[in-house]
Formats: structure tokens, sequence, C-alpha cells
């Protein structure tokens, strides 16, 4: 990696950040990304790659291209999910005080870590900063990807807003793992994300979880290129993966600490008529109804694993508090 914090030059005064990109047969991408990293204006003070067992040469090309970084080749794909809670471990052992978890086909603009870390000092005034700070998140051609846009905090109170606007931020429930800046020690007391999850969901419940009774903000001055193939968002056709969405929404909905009794309500409301939409824009509603039947069997009937007990089992050391993650 290159960059000031990969040179060995003393790190920006503050708060340390762990920066966390998890990728999986991206190599090409991945190279885009670590490169926009070292490129910040404030570049983070580590960098973790999460390799979800890529066969792709990925492993190489970090090893090659950004020898700085930390590389964590997994045994097995275990998902974004898998592969964000592997990461987070990672980093949590070495005690840092901030986590940027950022996808592997996610290119931040050079200011994006700046300007998050200047809205959440605005955030603290006498008492204690946002825990959670999401980036602007633009497609390549520069609108807003509704794939990744945080969810609004509804009824967020009239000072609560106003401290946001203070702080040239918007209240928010939830963001994605797309660029989003975390407390490490809100992740120690509230937990990994959940791991067994693998794919989709997973930001979802580890972002309500960790702020629940707490702050988080959208960051407009932070933005990220977020280069997926096409424009669109969650209601997009999802094939056979729609068992991903059913099974963990289902896991979320009734075993997750993240959403309180009417926002549980809320949220299974809008998730129905997502899927309603998602039903009428399919060209083959057979293979969504297969996986429909699977991810609900699945979500009735199972519980996730515990991701302690799935990150030993790849060789990931577990911090000693892993919070009260489902």
């Amino acid at each position: 990696m290159t960059g000031p914090a990969a040179r060995g030059t003393p790190r920006a005064p503050g708060a340390t950040v762990a920066a966390i990109v998890v990728t999986y047969r991206r190599r090409d991408l991945l190279a885009e990304s670590l490169t926009a990293l070292a490129a910040q204006e404030r570049p983070p003070d580590r960098v973790i790659v999460v390799d979800n067992a890529s066969d792709d040469g990925t492993a190489a090309m970090v090893r090659e291209r950004f020898p700085d970084a930390d590389l964590l080749v997994l045994p097995r794909n275990t998902g974004g999910a898998g592969g964000f809670a592997a990461g987070m471990a990672r980093a949590l052992a070495g005690d840092p005080d901030l986590l940027w978890l950022l996808d592997d086909d996610t290119v931040p603009e050079p200011g994006a870590l700046r300007a998050l870390l200047a809205a959440r000092d605005r955030t603290a005034g006498p008492g204690v900063p946002a825990t959670l700070l999401a980036s602007r998140v633009v497609w390549t051609d520069g609108r807003d990807h509704p794939m990744n846009t945080p969810r609004p905090k509804p009824r967020a109170s009239a000072a609560e807003r106003a401290a946001a606007r203070a702080a040239g931020c918007v209240p928010i429930r939830s963001a994605s793992f797309v660029s989003v800046l975390v407390d490490a020690a809100a992740v120690r007391a509230r937990g990994l994300p959940v791991a067994d999850y693998f794919l989709w969901n997973d930001d979802f419940e580890f972002t309500t979880r960790l702020l629940r009774g707490r702050r988080g903000l959208l960051c407009p001055d932070s933005v990220v290129v977020h280069k997926t193939r096409t424009f669109g968002g969650a209601d997009a056709d999802p094939g056979d993966r729609f068992y991903y969405e059913v099974r963990n929404k289902i896991w979320l909905f009734t075993g997750s600490r993240g959403l309180a009794p009417p926002e549980r309500v809320l949220y299974a409301g809008s998730t129905v008529r997502r899927w309603s939409r998602t039903f009428a824009g399919s060209s083959d509603r057979a293979v969504l109804r297969r996986a429909l039947v699977r991810g609900a069997r699945a979500g009735v009937f199972g519980r996730p694993r515990p991701t302690a007990d799935l990150l030993r089992e790849i060789g990931v050391e577990v911090p000693s508090h892993d919070g009260d993650a489902p």
C-alpha cells in the first residue's frame, strides 16, 4: 500500500481508524478501492483486507501491490457477513478507536474519511460523539445510489434533527457496509455482525443493533462511488438469492435486539411492500417463489449459528467481549 499511512510517517492526530475491506473475486475493483484508500487526505491508520477465498489472484495482487495492507485470507467464502465479522474481529485486536467498513467495489473520494471524522468531531460538543457516520453513496454517474441510501430515523426529535443539521448531517437508523464509520467501543459492547447471515441484511441488523438508543448520521460531505454493474435499488430481481433475503429478514425480525417492537412492525410492513415490487418486476417468479418457500422454512425452523463459533472454525481470533449479538 502506498500513501502517508503506509510510508511510516506519523499518523494524523485524533482517533485511530482501521479500514476494513471485504472482497470476493473482484481483484481489479479491489485494487481501485485500495488505491483510493491510500490517496485519502486523511488516510486510515491501518487497512485490513479480508479475502473470502477468491480464486482470481486477489491475494497475490494485494501482497504485490499493497504490501502494507493487513491481508486476511479466509479458508472459504463466508459472504459479506462473515467477512466483515472476521475483519472487525481482526481490527479490534489492535484496539482502534474507529472502524471504517467498505465493500470492495467502493471507491472513496479523497476527502471521504476526513469528512466523516470532521462530522464526528462536530457531533461531540460537550457530550459523546455519534456512534455511526455513513457516507453519501453515489453510482458511477454521480447519482445517489438507491441500493445504499441509509434509512432515516423515524420520529427523530426536533432536537436530534437540529443537532444533526448543525453538524451538516441527517439522523439515520441504519446504513450499509459500503462506507460507514463506527465506534469500536460500541462494537465491543453490542457485538459483531451475525456471520451466519452470509449475504444480505447483515449490515441492516448490525447497524440497527449498534444504533438502538444511540446516534447515527448520514454525512453528505463524505462521498464514495459504489461501482455496481447496474443502477438500482434493493427491490431488483435477486433470483435464487432471494432465499437469503427471506431467511435473514425472518431471523432479524424474530431474533435481533436491533429493533424495538414498533420498529419491527414498521420495517416488516416496508419489507412486504418491497417484496411485492420484487415479484412484480421479476422475469421468473417461479424462481422467487421457490426461494421464498426455502427461505421462510430456514428462517422459521432454524437460527443463525453463533458468530464466535463460525469465526473460530475459520481460524479467526474472537474478541473477548462479543456484546449482545444474537
